[in-house]
């Protein structure tokens, strides 16, 4: 028995190592393919392009473990059953549950994985993300404000530069700023001639000149013409000097105790019940993919078919995984709405495995 179960688990653990990385590698393309021009054109560091978008391999991982398990166990099992290995091995008096077994041993590593990256590697890692990013912004806003786009460098600013000469100097330029709003109602928007990036020791400034200022607070709106502002572009710009970190990055005690507004509350459960249910999902499919090769490995009319209808079934569970937390934010009392999603799945998934037929 031991014999079966290390063969199947060496013939998964190729498939499911290439899929893995595979996957993870186009999704780390898409994303570091944003960075590129800051490379090429801004000149950010090399060093710094390949420390950030590593930053983010967690939370890939994260993501593709359990479609990478379910593919890989796919595939195994349709090996063995197209070369009928899996009939040699129900003829040699093993039931499909116990051919299932490695799928199931398979499964459960790749959950307990998904759990240390959902529980502390994913929060680490967007922690040092976030901080590293606020790092670049506060000490390199040049390379990160680009001509004719409008650009957030910081939430609650909004800046717009017509274009950028040889000496480093902005033309053009518009500032949207209401960083302040929720807590005075103020909001105030810039338009200036000119305006040159400068560091300070607390981090970047925005130096203005030949421009005009119009100032909306509790419905007033007022107006001023200047001949030079300087406007603090730094990150931490609270009065402790740290950025308030988000969501992605705290850690499950923490999202459970959070204390803020109900919106707010709001969004903090429901990420915290999305990292304690996705981890399931790679046992859920792996054991779905070994009942369904298992069901037609003696009809192989039907192969096709119900792989078919199994990568179907595997998808929709995925986004129905993916998308229920925006669910659960809009209505709270639909907190168990996720739990209830991954064990049904995953109930289904024993039971398809337990129904099929032995020889």
């Amino acid at each position: 028995m031991l014999k079966y179960n290390l063969y199947i688990l060496k013939l998964l653990a190729a498939p499911a190592a290439l899929v893995t990385l595979s996957l993870t590698s186009i999704i780390w393309l898409t994303q570091a393919l944003r960075y590129v021009d800051f490379i090429i054109n801004r000149g950010l560091d090399l060093h710094d392009f390949f420390y950030l978008t590593f930053l983010l391999t967690p939370s890939l991982l994260l993501i593709v473990i359990p479609p990478s398990l379910f593919i890989a166990t796919l595939f195994t099992y349709q090996k063995l059953s197209g070369e009928s290995e899996l009939i040699a091995l129900q003829a040699g008096g093993l039931s499909p549950w116990q051919l299932a077994r490695p799928a199931l041993i398979a499964g459960t590593i790749g959950a307990i994985l998904c759990y240390l990256f959902a529980l502390i590697l994913v929060p680490l890692s967007r922690q040092e993300f976030k901080n590293t990013q606020a790092y670049l912004r506060d000490n390199y806003a040049s390379i990160l404000l680009q001509e004719d786009v409008f650009n957030s460098p910081i939430d609650g600013l909004t800046l717009f530069i017509r274009e950028r000469d040889k000496d480093g100097k902005l033309k053009g330029v518009i500032v949207h700023d209401e960083r302040n709003k929720e807590k005075t109602g103020q909001e105030i928007t810039m338009m200036a001639r000119e305006a040159q990036l400068i560091q300070t020791t607390s981090g970047a400034s925005f130096y203005l000149t030949d421009g005009m200022q119009q100032e909306r607070k509790n419905g007033r709106v007022s107006w001023l013409n200047f001949d030079s502002y300087n406007l603090d572009l730094s990150l931490y710009n609270s009065q402790s000097g740290k950025r308030e970190p988000g969501v992605e990055e705290k850690s499950l005690r923490a999202l459970f105790s959070y204390q803020g507004n109900v919106a707010a509350q709001q969004k903090h459960r429901a990420e915290a019940h999305q990292r304690l249910t996705w981890a399931l999902y790679a046992l859920t499919l792996t054991l779905l993919a070994a009942a369904f090769v298992q069901k037609t490995s003696f009809n192989r009319n039907r192969q096709w078919k119900n792989l078919l209808i199994s990568s179907i079934i595997a998808l929709t569970l995925m986004l129905a995984a993916l998308s229920i937390s925006n669910v659960v934010v809009r209505v709270p009392l639909l907190w168990f709405a996720p739990y209830l999603l991954a064990i049904a799945a995953l109930a289904a998934s024993l039971k398809l495995n337990s129904n099929n037929k032995k020889l």
